[in-house]
């Protein structure tokens, strides 16, 4: 099948070209981010791979649609920006990759919370410089802290598990209760109850009108002084404005961010040499307490492995006419 990659960086191509072997797909890669502007690279093209920020509205699936795609291969576990219900009503399919190493964004987001407790960003920048003290570098043991997952699913039962072993009370919160976490000694509670109990907050939900700034001022005021809070799962899911005000007065004491709300202009390019023109994301840079990183949570090879296979093999199943169990449908949109 022919298949234009938008968003492609080098470790992409790499990856696709070693699993493709198996599939002998025809695939152009791209650099460009799938925008109004360059959809007519598409043209010709039955299918089209796309990342996190790549823009599927309805205006950009009808042309698509007209440049004779019928294939949305979204190379990632969300779909937030994709109009599911537009793609549906042009007959266009929408496959994705539910699955690719929950474990590599899990191990992330504890990785964060060890960084920004211990406070090992701002030793090594110390330590680099000759400077030993220890003074603003006291942390806390995570052993006995009370931790809120919000969000149960793959991602969140690994976190879940992790922290278990670090001897964590663990709180969570999902419409659909994993019961192997129940097993373990998860407390699944309301929103209002973890907010005002846990020392961390953790986000693994999708992107979805019921998610969208589920982390707002109002949120915010419900929490423990000094609060932890992280997110590897969609940026939306804060309102970054209200974090910052919170980061200001203190209310938040620990911030660690491997998405933003607004990094489809930001993340995945070398902007080093560049001033950055988002001031919300510029202000975030100004905290000694908190750590972002660049929506590299999933970067494992053995996540590039899996993303790869998943795709090319949904992209396969497609072509010969045959069912997808990885088919977004309008049903995911209502559940």
């Amino acid at each position: 099948m022919r298949v234009a990659m938008f968003s492609t960086k080098g470790y992409d191509k790499t990856f696709f070209q070693a699993e493709n072997r198996n599939h002998n797909h025809d695939i152009a890669y791209l650099e460009a981010r799938l925008t109004a502007e360059t959809a007519k690279l598409a043209d010709g093209y039955p299918a089209v791979c796309v990342f996190v920020n790549d823009i599927l509205d309805t205006s950009i699936l009808d042309d698509l649609a007209g440049k004779g795609v019928t294939l949305i291969a979204l190379r990632c576990a969300g779909f937030n920006n994709v109009d599911i219900k537009a793609a549906h009503k042009l007959g266009v399919k929408v496959v994705r990759v539910p699955a690719y190493s929950p474990h590599a964004v899990a191990e992330h987001t504890v990785g964060l919370m060890l960084a920004l407790n211990r406070k090992i960003h701002r030793a090594y920048a110390r330590v680099r410089e000759g400077n030993f003290a220890l003074e603003g570098l006291l942390g806390f043991d995570m052993r006995g802290k009370t931790v809120g997952i919000i969000g149960t699913g793959k991602i969140g039962q690994c976190v879940a598990e992790l922290l278990h072993g670090f001897g964590c009370r663990l709180f969570a919160h999902d419409p659909y209760p994993n019961q192997k976490l129940v097993d373990i000694g998860v407390e699944y509670v309301s929103l209002r109850d973890m907010f005002s109990q846990s020392d961390i907050i953790t986000l693994h939900c999708p992107l979805m009108p019921e998610t969208y700034h589920i982390i707002d001022d109002a949120a915010i005021r419900m929490m423990k002084h000094g609060v932890m809070l992280i997110n590897t799962s969609r940026g939306a899911l804060i309102d970054t404005p209200d974090v910052i005000d919170a980061l200001k007065d203190g209310k938040i004491g620990y911030l660690g961010l491997d998405v933003y709300e607004e990094e489809g202009d930001l993340f995945f390019e070398d902007l080093s040499d560049k001033v950055i023109q988002d001031d919300v994301f510029s202000r975030l840079l100004t905290f000694p307490n908190v750590i972002v990183t660049g929506h590299q949570a999933f970067f494992t090879s053995d996540a590039m492995k899996s993303i790869a296979k998943t795709t090319l093999a949904n992209i396969s199943k497609v072509e010969k006419g045959e069912q997808c169990e990885n088919e977004v449908t309008v049903e995911h949109i209502k559940s």
